[in-house]
């Protein structure tokens, strides 16, 4: 690919940038100051093009979300016939269209059968705003009014819409929202590498999944609604559970009668080495809100699909839901999303995942001699990579954060895109990566962290 072909005059596209586009999660005064975005033209496969003809490995699909990889015509292809037929249509008061209602059975049938209903959003925050709704009102139908309440952890990512932002762990976002909303909660990350200590891994799982009982013990068993959480939590550092503790937060959710629901937004379709992470960490929710995979990033997209006893007891006591998005069901987007499934199928990018897994983690695992990487941890495709200033006590640079971002820039200048979640490298490539790319991440990943180690060294010549 020639990006000198596409006749873009990329000064005049930065200029544009500075003076009109207000960007999502940047630090606006260091973004000026540096002179501005990079901008990206073009892409195909796992790799993407920047303005001036940079070649870019895209280990973060995106933004995990880019799960059988840039340039599919038949998305496209299915975008376009999907216009000339109908753009748009809204499915509120009893409407529905063609694509809208195919995707919604399409998704139920590569989930569990007991997940037949499925509701559209645009995105993962509003899908986990969705929930909220849902399960209040749920519980004031079964005459449990008092059951509001939502239990979540440090530092787990459940979108970036107000009541997203409190549902989520993120301290930094809480501040910015201003008064924290009531009746959500927060309970210790899963994280053996920070607070583990000299417990095995299964041990912390356990220790873990007790702080959630310790907190349903506070709040008191009756007053929580539900209990949240991604199966692998992607945001927070790709942090991997134990595997025994999944199964003991089930336990305890089911002990005291609360739904759990499963942010699938990263994890889904694929991503984990199964359709769904609740199946590769061994529980059973109750709701799944999903989006990123759900079109590959091509259209926007959210959905959530309710376990069927949610949906029975909605139906029978009942009466409107008022909730709902103009553009929820695009025919659209749903036509893509539709199609990017069939493309999942097609070419068993979910097998795929499971497949290469090991492969990637030994890939991963040859970085550990590095005199920076404290640990390196996979499951399917989807990797992290702690940087730490003592490998043997799992320690941590001062003032996190300010290293795994030196890091980052080093691989951007190498030609790879990893994100750094304070001082973890995270990886989550397209789900179509070979052998030979996943071997090119991890050398290039090396090259950025030799740059980053002879930054630190030089600090404290």
């Amino acid at each position: 690919m020639n990006v000198l072909n596409k006749n873009i005059d990329i000064a005049e596209v930065v200029r544009n940038d500075i003076e009109h586009h207000f960007h999502p999660f940047t630090d606006h005064k260091a973004f000026h100051a540096e002179g501005g975005p990079r901008v990206m033209t073009q892409a195909e496969g796992v790799y993407i093009w920047d303005g001036k003809g940079n070649k870019i490995l895209d280990a973060m699909s995106g933004l995990w979300c880019v799960n059988v990889g840039y340039g599919r015509k038949e998305l496209a292809e299915a975008a376009y016939r999907q216009m000339l037929d109908l753009p748009y249509y809204n499915t509120f008061f009893k409407t529905t269209t063609v694509p809208t209602t195919e995707l919604a059975a399409k998704i139920s049938s590569v989930m569990p059968d007991r997940f037949k209903h499925i509701f559209f959003t645009n995105s993962g925050s509003e899908s986990n705003d969705t929930i909220v709704r849902f399960v209040r009102h749920y519980w004031k139908l079964k005459g449990k009014p008092y059951r509001q309440h939502f239990i979540a952890r440090v530092r787990g990512y459940h979108g970036s819409t107000m009541v997203a932002a409190n549902l989520g762990g993120f301290q930094g976002m809480h501040e910015q929202v201003g008064t924290e909303f009531p009746g959500f909660h927060h309970v210790q990350q899963p994280h053996w590498f920070d607070f583990g200590g000299d417990k095995t891994p299964e041990e912390f799982g356990l220790e873990a999944a007790a702080a959630l009982e310790n907190k349903i013990l506070e709040v008191g068993p009756d007053n929580v609604a539900a209990f949240i959480g991604e199966p692998v939590q992607g945001a927070g550092g790709v942090i991997i559970p134990p595997s025994t503790y999944w199964p003991e937060v089930e336990r305890i959710c089911r002990k005291y009668g609360i739904l759990i629901i499963s942010d699938e937004v990263i994890c889904g379709f694929g991503r984990t080495g199964n359709w769904w992470g609740f199946e590769t960490m061994g529980f059973s929710p109750d709701i799944v809100p999903m989006a990123k995979g759900l079109s590959s990033g091509y259209l926007p997209i959210g959905a959530v699909a309710f376990a069927d006893h949610l949906i029975k007891d909605f139906f029978e006591l009942g009466g409107e839901f008022y909730h709902g998005m103009t553009y929820a069901g695009h025919p659209v987007s749903c036509a893509v999303a539709l199609r990017n499934i069939e493309i999942i199928q097609q070419e068993k990018l979910v097998e795929r995942a499971r497949e290469l897994g090991p492969y990637f983690a030994a890939a991963l695992a040859s970085l550990r001699d590095h005199p920076i990487v404290g640990e390196t941890r996979s499951v399917g495709l989807i990797g992290a990579i702690e940087i730490s200033n003592d490998k043997a006590k799992r320690g941590r640079f001062a003032k996190p954060g300010r290293v795994g971002s030196m890091c980052r820039d080093n691989c951007i200048r190498n030609g790879l895109i990893m994100r750094a979640c304070w001082d973890t490298m995270v990886l989550s490539p397209p789900l179509v990566i070979s052998r030979q790319e996943i071997d090119k991440i991890v050398q290039l990943a090396r090259v950025a962290l030799d740059a980053t180690y002879a930054e630190v060294k030089a600090e404290v010549a």
